[in-house]
């Protein structure tokens, strides 16, 4: 069982930053690739960034690269998403993601076995 626990999410101004972290813990997940991704009010879940097990490997979805960078801690288990120059559209919940290396689970777009944080709330205001 993976456990996932996003923290960092808060109200800030259009131009701010924002630290997201997730810790995660569970059989093996350090094994595991993680992501970000976020969810509007009425908009489908969106696949935001990922990263390998070995943290030295990142894609992102081409409508936040340059402003986001995902990375890892792979010491603690702990996923970050760096956010800068937010935007009153960036508001969202945001949710972390887990998938087992070696059981065909993707990210984009997510399928199979994937496991998800409670998510936490990002507010842009303008």
């Amino acid at each position: 069982q993976v456990r996932l626990v996003e923290s960092g999410g808060g109200l800030v101004q259009a131009g701010d930053s924002l630290r997201l972290s997730c810790a995660a813990s569970g059989r093996a997940v350090s094994n595991y690739p993680m992501g970000w991704f976020r969810q509007s009010p009425g908009k489908e879940r969106e696949f935001l960034a990922a990263i390998d097990a070995s943290g030295r490997n990142a894609r992102y979805t081409d409508s936040i690269e340059g402003r986001f960078t995902i990375s890892r801690d792979i010491r603690i288990n702990t996923v970050y998403l760096r956010m800068n120059s937010l935007k009153p559209e960036d508001t969202a919940i945001y949710y972390c993601a887990a998938r087992h290396w070696a059981d065909g689970s993707k990210f984009n777009p997510p399928s199979g076995q994937i496991n998800w944080g409670q998510g936490t709330q990002v507010t842009v205001s303008s």
